[in-house]
């Protein structure tokens, strides 16, 4: 008994083929096949370089440099007076648009819009507690001169006067012609690469006298503030009076197999808060800052700032790979196992659809009961179904044992 388990260990097994000539099956089998193969080859392989180990976590370096002048409440504006933040970051916004309030020292005084108008007291205690006030509503009415008016305000506490933001100004159009440097450095860490978006080959007056366009000059690191609203459709007089925000997209797509220089910068320009620009309330970018000043008594006062923006935000996104044999054989065994699927769906046509499928189930598949199986023992170990002398049937469903030479003695 052991001796015969030790042979059985040592024996090979195989399937049995059933060859079905059907045209109608055969093309189906070919068709399935080939969707597969051409679905591996192009999308897999070609498409999405499954054959490359790839990194999407990307190390990004930014500095922006804004130019240019332009007028703003009848003052020439320059880069420190319409940049916000000045330190050059990723995130930036160019003013176009200011209400100033001059001279606002801490005190009370009255509202100034109309839905703060009273007659008597009692009018002004339901906006005690109201956070969209300029200051704290104390519940008093005061008379209040606007124009050649008196009209009754609530009293507010806080820096005042109050500010009026429903003044007419007029926005900073030269915006148009403002330039915008983009410095941007990116590292693979898993491969050890590092890129600049200009080309090292790029001098400083290549460099300086270029302007960015997707096909004359892909790679040049200046763009014009009007090329860019352009990119996006923008109108320029809506956008500067209201201000919005505009994303500019430096996209890295580098296969690594090529050569490194090929490892170059994708742009791309969106209206970021495009959702919005219709909404009634909140539409547009605008924001409030305060330069303060003091006295010669030593009384602080200050300037309130309400400033119309364009808020630019630089986002890099970045994708390397390179040809690694894991992910290589991986995917090809994905592929050849996936051939397979054609087998799969020409059986169930077969067993299922085609006329003749219960002659097909009777060859493909052999059933063995168990009054067979105790019958088979009872004769001799060499069954009545064999083929020839030496090779015996297989208790497997569809193998077929065939003794060697030596075995047989």
């Amino acid at each position: 008994m052991m001796w015969g388990c030790v042979t059985d260990f040592f024996t090979y097994e195989t399937t049995k083929s059933v060859v079905v000539k059907s045209w109608s099956v055969g093309i189906i089998n070919r068709v399935v096949q080939l969707v597969i193969i051409s679905y591996f080859v192009g999308w897999v392989f070609i498409h999405e370089k499954a054959y490359q180990v790839t990194e999407n976590s990307v190390e990004s370096s930014v500095m922006t440099k804004v130019k240019g002048f332009g007028y703003q409440n009848n003052y020439v504006m320059d880069v420190a007076d319409y940049v916000i933040p000045q330190q050059g970051a990723a995130i930036f916004c160019i003013l176009t648009k200011v209400i100033i309030t001059e001279n606002q020292f801490q005190g009370t005084c009255p509202e100034h819009s109309n839905k703060y108008s009273c007659d008597q007291d009692k009018d002004c205690l339901q906006h005690i507690g109201n956070i969209l006030s300029n200051g704290v509503i104390t519940g008093v009415c005061l008379n209040s001169t606007i124009g050649n008016e008196t009209v009754g305000r609530c009293e507010s506490e806080g820096w005042c006067p109050a500010e009026n933001d429903d003044v007419e100004v007029k926005p900073m159009l030269n915006v148009i012609n403002f330039t915008i440097f983009i410095k941007n450095s990116v590292r693979f860490p898993l491969f050890d690469v590092t890129r600049g978006n200009f080309l090292s080959t790029m001098s400083r007056d290549e460099i300086r006298k270029c302007n960015y366009h997707p096909v004359d000059s892909p790679f040049c690191p200046i763009f014009n503030v009007g090329d860019i609203l352009n990119y996006t459709n923008q109108d320029l007089e809506t956008l500067a009076n209201k201000g919005g925000e505009i994303g500019i997209n430096v996209q890295w797509k580098c296969n690594l197999d090529y050569d490194i220089e090929n490892c170059v910068p994708r742009y791309s320009f969106t209206r970021l808060d495009k959702p919005f620009e219709k909404n009634a309330i909140s539409n547009g970018y605008n924001f409030r800052f305060a330069k303060y000043y003091m006295t010669e008594n030593g009384t602080e006062f200050r300037t309130l700032h309400k400033a119309y923006a364009i808020r630019f935000d630089v986002m890099v996104t970045g994708k390397a790979g390179k040809f690694d044999t894991i992910p290589t054989l991986i995917n090809l065994v994905a592929a050849f196992t996936s051939v397979g699927l054609g087998t799969v769906l020409c059986d169930i046509i077969l067993l299922n659809c085609l006329k003749g499928a219960e002659q097909y189930k009777a060859k493909k598949f052999e059933e063995v009961s168990d009054a067979q199986i105790e019958a088979s023992l009872a004769h001799s170990p060499v069954s009545q179904l064999s083929l020839k002398g030496g090779i015996k049937s297989s208790y497997d469903s569809g193998a077929i044992s065939l003794a060697t030479s030596d075995q047989a003695m």
